[in-house]
């Protein structure tokens, strides 16, 4: 209760009336910051009870004290569509939340007991209690339907007869007289790890009456498989499955062997639950990819995703059906041209959903298994992930101003709603700029998409410095997503207009499209590049063309290193981050040579002439704008020498160049603190040679 002096009541009541006091002015909107960006909530991994009647879903926020992000697991009641609560205790990691088979309890991975294992949590109520106690860490799991059996991942040696064994070696390794290490076959490093002779593979054992797994020596479900399920370095629960009568377990692996690194040859295989027989190889006539298990719901069908050219990462998926009883498959919706990114199947196992890249969005769809017809269900953003009931679809979809946020629709898409509002009042304290998709003639004549964001500030009648992004892949796409590490907003928020163009090779415009960059890395990507800069000139007329400034990482960053010998007339300064610097050592250097080997034709030794066609070392020459190297030394996609050598080659012909290093960080930045100083790098470096203040 609000109490008032005496000589104030008297005022008042001399004045005979009660002024009304003016309410409280929210505050203004500023422009969006990178450490709004880092502090934002991420919604990710949505999850239907059996019943319908919830949706969990994973929330990452951020602590920059710890200078991590922590996982946390929500619940939120469709019924009633009350605000969302939290199950699992802050501070602590929980991520792959997934519901029992009866829906009374959830599953999900933590680190709270020291290493990474499978709690069970009751929603009745309760403490959350660890549902495995294996002495390696567990890197995903998947329940059977009928909730008796539990299969997940574990790192063993291969030739480890125990778990245990696998642990003991582990610990000698970690502890050793002399820091050797011999290699036979690639990969020697893959992605930001060196190899230490353990696969992952996958284990099974029984659920008890509780729901916790059961004590003694987990049946190995993989022995003899040559390579690691879940695959790495991206591999999830998504890539194993069992079937509707819990009796078969499904997965995908790449058979390792001598070609491992220069091979995208991906079988999908079956094997009894129990482990009472060895896998058998269900897709061993397709070379190429086949990925991504399915069954359908009366288990006499198995849907997978598979490309069709053999050592290209890149190529479209198809969706595949396989009659179990009689081997005949066939790929449903041939002429589709769009390569789908998940699948899941509707309760009656009539429709399949995916959802895929799609002119700079990112779209659910539905496929009629019968017809072959396939619908769009979502519009405009990027969905990062879904689930389907029985009676709806829950997406979790960003876009351009806006964070992922979590949506209810019907099964053909309808009535899109809002389930989620998390990040509200920090978005009501930001300001974002507004944002258009545009198109133009590019290379080939064939029309190219772009999208250009205004500054946060924008005024009608000024014109702004402008950031020129550049994706990377290069099969990729920058597109309507709240990106986390490239996020257009916040080089609007410093007070950049933003230009970036889905150039020939992004994915989401046909396979075709998609195609075109290979082997032409320097050729139509650059003409795209250059007639959507000029298309963005004489549409947008705030863009100022005299203070430009370019950026790009992974093939983005390569792009950087062309241009800076091939197109360096509108640029005031370049940012390379993670670029390729010399294609003929990258060859020799990088992990993944399947990459390198489609998109030049061959190795480097069959045809050295491709390449040194599109190299950027040999028009270092022609080197004159300032550039900003970045690289993190745990890189082995594109190594850190790659970065070291372009700032090197700035530095010796005089180049104003800087070079930020960062000896924690893979290909990404992922730290929140280093993504911070990247950013501010970055903004410095921009801001001073555009004249931005």
């Amino acid at each position: 209760m609000l109490l008032r002096s005496p000589l104030l009541a008297l005022l008042l009541a001399c004045a005979g009336a009660v002024p009304t006091l003016p309410a409280l002015s929210p505050p203004v909107p500023k422009p969006m910051t990178a450490q709004d960006l880092v502090l934002f909530d991420r919604v990710t991994d949505p999850r239907l009870s059996p019943d319908g009647k919830w949706v969990l879903y994973a929330l990452r926020r951020t602590d920059l004290e710890a200078n991590k992000g922590i996982s946390s697991l929500w619940l939120l009641d469709l019924q009633t569509n009350a605000q969302p609560r939290q199950l699992t205790a802050s501070g602590t990691d929980a991520s792959s939340g997934r519901w029992s088979a009866d829906g009374k309890s959830i599953y999900f991975l933590s680190n709270r007991g020291g290493s990474s294992q499978v709690w069970r949590l009751g929603l009745d109520g309760g403490e959350a209690v660890a549902a495995t106690k294996l002495p390696l860490d567990v890197g995903s799991f998947v329940l059977s339907p009928d909730g008796k059996r539990i299969v997940f991942s574990l790192e063993v040696f291969p030739d480890a007869k125990t778990i245990e064994d696998s642990k003991k070696r582990l610990d000698e390794k970690a502890k050793p007289k002399a820091s050797g290490q011999i290699y036979d076959r690639l990969f020697v490093r893959h992605w930001d790890i060196w190899m230490n002779g353990t696969r992952s593979q996958l284990f099974a054992l029984p659920l008890d009456a509780e729901g916790l797994a059961a004590a003694g020596e987990p049946t190995l479900l993989t022995r003899g498989i040559d390579g690691d399920v879940p695959s790495k370095p991206f591999g999830e629960d998504t890539e194993y499955a069992f079937s509707p009568d819990s009796k078969t377990v499904y997965f995908n692996v790449r058979i390792a062997g001598k070609t491992e690194a220069w091979s995208t040859n991906f079988d999908v295989y079956r094997v009894p639950a129990d482990g009472s027989a060895t896998p058998q190889n269900l897709t061993s006539e397709n070379q190429a990819w086949d990925a991504y298990p399915v069954p359908s719901p009366d288990g006499t069908k198995l849907y997978y995703l598979a490309m069709k050219r053999p050592k290209f990462e890149a190529d479209r998926f198809g969706i595949m059906e396989l009659d179990l009883a009689s081997g005949k498959r066939r790929e449903l919706a041939p002429g589709w041209d769009r390569s789908p990114q998940a699948l899941r199947l509707s309760a009656d196992g009539r429709t399949i959903y995916v959802n895929a890249d799609d002119v700079g969005q990112n779209r659910i769809f539905a496929l009629e298994v019968a017809s072959g017809q396939v619908k769009a269900l979502t519009g405009d953003g990027y969905v990062g992930g879904f689930a389907v009931g029985r009676d709806c679809l829950v997406h979790a979809t960003s876009n351009l101003a806006s964070p992922a946020q979590l949506y209810r629709a019907g099964l053909d898409g309808s009535k899109n709603t809002t389930l989620t509002r998390h990040n509200t009042e920090r978005l009501q304290r930001l300001r974002m700029g507004a944002y258009e998709q545009f198109s133009f003639k590019g290379a080939k004549d064939e029309t190219v998409y772009g999208f250009v964001v205004k500054p946060a500030d924008f005024t009608a009648g000024k014109k702004y410095p402008v950031a020129f992004l550049i994706h990377g892949g290069p099969q990729g796409s920058f597109g309507n997503e709240f990106h986390y590490r490239w996020n257009p907003q916040t080089y609007a928020g410093a007070g950049f207009a933003v230009v970036f163009i889905d150039f020939h090779g992004s994915t989401g415009y046909g396979q075709k499209f998609t195609d075109a960059v290979s082997g032409d890395w320097g050729g139509a990507p650059l003409e795209d590049l250059k007639k959507g800069w000029a298309a963005a000139l004489a549409k947008y007329d705030f863009l100022d063309a005299d203070r430009a400034a370019a950026l790009g990482a992974s093939y983005g960053g390569y792009m950087i290193n062309w241009i800076a010998g091939q197109w360096p007339e509108p640029w005031k300064a370049l940012v390379n981050h993670d670029g390729v610097f010399d294609t003929r050592m990258m060859y020799y250097s990088t992990e993944e040579l399947w990459c390198d080997e489609w998109d030049t034709g061959a190795t480097q030794y069959e045809k050295p002439a491709a390449y040194e066609h599109h190299n950027p070392v040999n028009h270092v020459a022609k080197w004159k704008v300032p550039m900003l190297v970045i690289h993190g030394a745990l890189d082995y996609r594109v190594p850190l020498e790659q970065g070291i050598a372009a700032y090197t080659a700035a530095q010796r012909v005089g180049v104003p160049s800087r070079f930020l290093y960062f000896p924690d960080e893979n290909h990404w930045v992922l730290k929140p603190q280093n993504s911070l100083l990247w950013h501010e790098t970055v903004e410095a470096w921009l801001k001073q040679w555009t004249g931005k203040r």
